[in-house]
Formats: structure tokens, C-alpha cells, sequence
């Protein structure tokens, strides 16, 4: 099995059937054409970056269209946060190139249009959460709007108490669904999210995903994340499957589930990063 190139050799059926080859053509086809009239969000090129010796990204090519809703997904280790922080400029890379709306992310104007909150986020512990919030909006370019975030946390099922509490009383969840809200307030074209459902309990993730599948019909582009296969197949249409820092597999989950005859994600995903 490759792992590099085109997009023809990741997603090509080892033994294929007629019903497999049509879902992968038909993917295939509309996913052209939508880069064609819309263009890409996130476009990654021979992507490669070492840490010493260790290759942690080894000739990644991998595209985003605009208002896609993008998972990349792989165990901890493959690269994903790695490709995250390459892409916003945390750190350099050794080869390749990575546009964001068509600007070269070195340059800090690619960043203008887009939002991100790391899986580990952090926010100053003595503000509080609308001190917070409102900071993130307007350093951000914008005005706050206290009407706008209440019904957010509403929908994200934080009790807006969180917004006179200092962030320092807030538990893990709160905490990272405050950084999230602020991430959405900013209302960016590109929002970028790593493991955005990490210590988020049941009824936060269901709510979670409810404001990112509302943010997809919106025509945003999302960019995130995960280890819950599930949610990724719930809210993707198109993934990246890394292993190893290596791209094993890029196009829709239903393509990787024909590409294996497998019912669902999970089990088409362990076949493909184990090389079956």
C-alpha cells in the first residue's frame, strides 16, 4: 500500500468491486470539482518534518476545500498536531509548502481568516470567563457582544454563571468549552480545532456537535482532530487517516469503509493504518 502521492493510491480498492469503484469515482469527481470552483482552504504539498533523526511527517499531501468539514485522524504520535502547528507557523518544516487560502502559511496574513484552540488550552486563570471571552473578540478585530456569547454557552450546554466565575474555578470541560466558544465567537472562515471533544463529558460532546454540524450548513470550513472515530464519521465529509506520519488514506469515510468492506469507520480505520 503507498504511502505518499497522489489520492488515486490511497483510496484504489485492493480487489474491488463495481458498487466500491462507483462511491470512490463519484467522491472523486465531486471533490474535484468543488476545488475547482471554490478552491482550497487548506492545501499541504509534500509536507515533511523531522526532530532529529525522527521523521514525523514524511511527504504529506493533502487538500481542504472551503466550507469541508475535515477530520484528520491517527494515533497519538501519527502527526496530526504536528501537521497543525506546521500549517499555523508554530513551528518550521524541512520540505514541502502549506497555503492557507491560497497565501503561504509563513506569512502571517494566511492566519487573518481562520480560528484555532489546542487540545491543551490554557487561558489566563485570573480573568474571568467574560473578561476572556471578550478579550479573544476583540484582539481578534471584533466586538463583543454579550447577548451573542450567552446564547453560544447556551447551546454548548455551559451554564453562563461561567461568565462571572474566574476561569481558575472552571473544571477541565468548562474550561475547554469556554476556549471553544471563544474560537466561534470570532467567526472566521477556517476554524481549526485539536481534539476539540477531549475532556468534554456525554451531553457536552452531543452539544459540541451540534454547533459544528450548524457551522458546516453555515459554509464554514472546519479543520480538527479526533480519536472518537464516531464523531469524525458523524461530522466529516472528508478525512485524513495518518499513521506513522505517513498518509495512509484522504478522501470521504464512506470511501475508506468501501475500500475495506468494512460497516463503519472504526473497523476500516484499524485495516488501513495496520496495512491490511
Amino acid at each position: 500500500m503507498g504511502d505518499g502521492g497522489n489520492d488515486a493510491d490511497f483510496t484504489r480498492p485492493r480487489q474491488p468491486a463495481a458498487s466500491h469503484d462507483l462511491v470512490i469515482a463519484v467522491s472523486h469527481i465531486v471533490r474535484a470539482v468543488d476545488r475547482v470552483v471554490t478552491g482550497a482552504a487548506v492545501r499541504v504539498t509534500g509536507l515533511t518534518k523531522r526532530f532529529g533523526q525522527r521523521e514525523a511527517l514524511s511527504g504529506v499531501d493533502l487538500d481542504v476545500a472551503r466550507g469541508e468539514a475535515f477530520g484528520l485522524v491517527g494515533a497519538n504520535g501519527a502527526g496530526k498536531t504536528t501537521l497543525l502547528k506546521c500549517m499555523l507557523d508554530f513551528c518550521a518544516f524541512d520540505a514541502g509548502r502549506i497555503e492557507i487560502f491560497d497565501v503561504p502559511s509563513g506569512e502571517p496574513r494566511s492566519r487573518a481568516r481562520l480560528a484555532y484552540v489546542p487540545e491543551r488550552f490554557l487561558p489566563p486563570h485570573y480573568l474571568r470567563g467574560r473578561e476572556f471571552l471578550a478579550m479573544t473578540v476583540e484582539l481578534g478585530g471584533g466586538a463583543y457582544h454579550e447577548d451573542q456569547a450567552r446564547a453560544l454557552l447556551e447551546e454548548m450546554a455551559l451554564e453562563t454563571e461561567a461568565l462571572e466565575r474566574p476561569v481558575r474555578e472552571l473544571s477541565k470541560g468548562m474550561t475547554q468549552k469556554l476556549g471553544l466558544a471563544g474560537g466561534f465567537l470570532l467567526s472566521r472562515e477556517l476554524t481549526v480545532l485539536d481534539e476539540p471533544m477531549s475532556g468534554l463529558d456525554p451531553a457536552s460532546r452531543l452539544a459540541l456537535k451540534a454547533v459544528l454540524a450548524r457551522l458546516r450548513r453555515e459554509g464554514r470550513t472546519l479543520l480538527f482532530t479526533s480519536h472518537v472515530l464516531t464523531d469524525v464519521e458523524e461530522l466529516c465529509s472528508g478525512i485524513a487517516v495518518l499513521a506513522r506520519g505517513r498518509l495512509r488514506f484522504r478522501g470521504a469515510p464512506s470511501e475508506l469503509c468501501a475500500r475495506y468492506d468494512e460497516p463503519n469507520l472504526e473497523r476500516a480505520y484499524l485495516r488501513c493504518v495496520h496495512g491490511d
